[in-house]
C-alpha cells in the first residue's frame, strides 16, 4: 500500500527564490491539523491564557493550511512558498501564479497592526516590484488597514468569511 504525501499530517512550503542572494533554503513545515500541532507542543487553552506567545505560530500554521485548501480550488492554482533571508527578513507565505505574479502574506496574532508589520512585504516589493501584485497582513481584528497602494492589513476571518473584506456584497 502506498501513502500519498498530501495525506501526511505535515506538509511543506518551499523556499521562494528571487534575485536576493542570501535566502534561507529550508522549507517551512506546517501541520495539516493545527489541533494536533498544539497537542504535540503541549499547548492547551489554559496555556494560551498564560502564555500568548504560543498563539502566533499556531495561528500561522492554521492560516497557511486554510490557504493551501483554498488554492486547491482556485482558478489560478498558485504555488505556495515562504520567503526568508539569512538576515531574518521574511514573508510567511508567498503565492505565485503561472504568470509570475506574487501575493505576499504575513500572518499576525495581534489585534492591532502598524507599518512595521508589513516590513517583510515591503522588502519583497523592493526585490520584485513588477511581480508583486498584492501584500496582505492577516491579523486578529475587523478593520481593513491600508499600508500603501498594494499593501493592506485584512481581518484573519477573511479566509473563511467573504463579508470580512466585502461588507456590502
Amino acid at each position: 500500500m502506498r501513502i500519498r504525501p498530501d495525506s501526511w499530517p505535515a506538509s511543506t512550503a518551499r523556499s521562494h527564490s528571487t534575485r536576493c542572494k542570501r535566502l534561507a533554503k529550508a522549507p517551512k513545515i506546517v501541520m495539516a491539523d493545527t489541533g494536533l500541532a498544539a497537542h504535540l507542543q503541549g499547548v492547551d487553552a489554559s496555556r494560551f491564557r498564560d502564555d500568548r506567545t504560543q498563539l502566533g505560530p499556531l495561528l500561522e500554521n492554521f492560516a497557511v493550511m486554510e490557504l493551501k485548501k483554498q488554492v486547491a480550488w482556485s482558478r489560478r492554482v498558485p504555488q505556495l512558498f515562504h520567503f526568508r533571508t539569512s538576515e531574518g527578513r521574511e514573508v510567511d507565505l508567498v503565492l505565485e501564479d503561472a504568470s509570475g505574479r506574487l501575493v505576499g502574506i504575513e500572518i499576525k496574532a495581534a489585534s492591532s497592526v502598524g507599518p512595521d508589520d508589513a516590513k517583510g512585504l515591503r522588502f519583497l516589493a523592493d526585490l520584485a516590484p513588477r511581480r508583486l501584485h498584492r501584500g496582505v497582513v492577516l491579523y486578529a481584528d475587523d478593520e481593513i488597514v491600508p499600508f500603501g497602494a498594494k499593501l493592506h492589513a485584512v481581518p484573519m476571518r477573511a479566509l473563511w468569511e467573504w463579508k470580512a473584506v466585502h461588507p456590502h456584497g
